[in-house]
């Protein structure tokens, strides 16, 4: 029996050998089961609802097939589906299950995943990404249909149809209500679009567009290979970007990952900026521009330049263990001005508790607008108040046996990193050593690899040299 798993993020295998139509629809009618046990409890908050759910997929091989599949399955257990009618970001899909009050969503993407990988991402009624506990619930259910040896009688392939609709209007509204178009249109802007070859198109470039921005895109066209890369927008994926904002042809780049939930963002002289900046700066710029107010949520390996502008700004901090469903939840029951995290996600007040790198995208632009300047002079000029920040993630393999007893050493805490005393030790997700001077190292093992993932953050270059080091030695010894 092939074990179907959800990570941070739902369950991600290789097309053809694990991710395959019967299994598509063994998980989804474990989500089906899990769904009428809800409706069923009074003190759910699906009871009452009508049977709807929300499907889409991203632009990988069959990804509208594979929602067909689901659909079907739906469709026999009584609920009934209701499918994008084309590749839609994620965050689309989350703000469509709020807007038409469905009972979740099911959303066919791998997001940043090389090109033989596809996924499936279930989200709850509030369009966040379900908790573990859910999933756990939805796991136990798919284990019973195996051992029930449960199989599913589906139309010929082609044959089942299913009711489509358009979600982009509804999504539009929403983003004029959270950004300030006129001030962009004001700026006349020139900015390169960084499309990976995914489903942002016709979203980020066509709202810029409308407000009169000077768009020059890269791969908008549909490319299920990706061009061979990565669909992720970082400094690797957006050099065609970069060399073009470099040469003078516009004034920020900004990009959107497979399924449009992550961002990367390039200011006027090349610089890739890293999502800490990006989130750093989106406080910045919704507290003292915009005059919001409420909390900042990060997680754990997230950067304390947030912290410090927080502090500046008079903002109260959140840290919560990595996956964006943990900020989504705090972002349900308080006000947060903004939620991010290091590997590229951010939403805000008033949105989805769910990643968006369309609107964090808009956010920079906005940002450049209103203060007629380029990030980079921004951040110099917070620099001045609160000091730097120098951040870096290193991934250090080991050898599978020996994960244990490694796990067991960064556990039992250290009392230092190379020469750097450990003030404070915390276990809220990995292993987080705080050091003096604000600085701090945090390792977490990958749920995928034979991969210790260490996050570091140094208040000047020669640290960040020095932790580099030390974290390699910690790892290896």
């Amino acid at each position: 029996m092939v074990s179907i798993k959800f990570g941070t993020s739902g369950w991600r295998e290789i097309i053809a050998r694990d991710f395959t139509f019967d299994n598509v629809r063994l998980a989804t009618q474990g989500i089906a089961d899990f769904l009428k046990g809800e409706m069923a409890r009074t003190d759910s908050p699906i009871k009452g609802r009508k049977p709807v759910l929300i499907l889409g997929h991203d632009t990988r091989f069959l990804g509208r097939e594979f929602s067909l599949a689901a659909a079907e399955v739906l469709q026999s257990n009584g609920i009934t589906p209701l499918l994008c009618d084309r590749d839609t970001p994620t965050p689309v899909i989350a703000h469509t299950i709020r807007q038409r009050k469905a009972l979740g969503g099911i959303n066919m993407t791998a997001s940043h995943n090389p090109a033989e990988y596809q996924g499936l991402k279930f989200s709850t009624c509030n369009g966040a990404p379900a908790t573990q506990d859910v999933t756990r619930q939805i796991e136990s259910n798919i284990i019973k249909l195996q051992e029930s040896r449960w199989s599913f009688a589906a139309a010929p392939f082609g044959a089942f149809q299913c009711r489509t609709f358009n979600p982009q209007p509804d999504y539009f509204k929403q983003l004029r209500r959270l950004v300030d178009f006129e001030t962009i249109a004001k700026a006349k802007m020139k900015i390169a679009v960084e499309l990976m070859y995914g489903t942002g198109h016709g979203y980020l470039d066509r709202l810029l567009e409308e407000c009169g921005a000077k768009i020059t895109r890269f791969h908008d066209e549909l490319n299920p290979l990706f061009g061979g890369h990565h669909p992720e927008p970082n400094a690797h994926g957006m050099e065609s970007v970069i060399q073009f904002v470099r040469s003078g042809k516009a004034q920020i780049g900004l990009g959107l990952d497979g399924d449009a939930d992550r961002f990367g963002i390039v200011d006027k002289d090349g610089t890739w900026l890293t999502p800490n900046q990006v989130l750093t700066l989106a406080l910045y710029h919704l507290r003292k521009n915009r005059g919001w107010t409420g909390a900042v949520v990060r997680t754990v390996p997230s950067s304390h330049q947030v912290d410090a502008v927080a502090q500046w700004l008079g903002v109260t901090v959140h840290e919560t263990p990595v996956g964006f469903k943990h900020i989504g939840a705090l972002m349900e029951s308080e006000p947060i001005i903004v939620g991010g995290e290091e590997s590229g996600g951010l939403s805000v007040k008033g949105h989805v508790p769910e990643k968006d790198g369309i609107l964090a995208c808009l956010l920079m632009a906005e940002l450049v607008a209103t203060e007629k300047k380029s990030l980079g002079l921004i951040l110099k000029s917070l620099e001045k108040l609160i000091g730097e920040f120098h951040t870096d993630r290193i991934n250090v393999g080991f050898a599978p046996e020996k994960k244990g007893a490694l796990l067991a050493k960064l556990g039992g805490g250290l009392a230092k990193i190379g020469a750097f005393k450990v003030e404070k030790f915390i276990a809220t997700d990995g292993y987080k050593f705080i050091l003096p001077g604000g600085e701090w190292v945090a390792f977490r093992a990958s749920g995928t690899e034979p991969l210790i993932r260490c996050y570091i953050e140094a208040r000047s270059q020669a640290h960040l040299k020095k932790l580099q080091t030390a974290c390699r030695s910690v790892l290896a010894s």
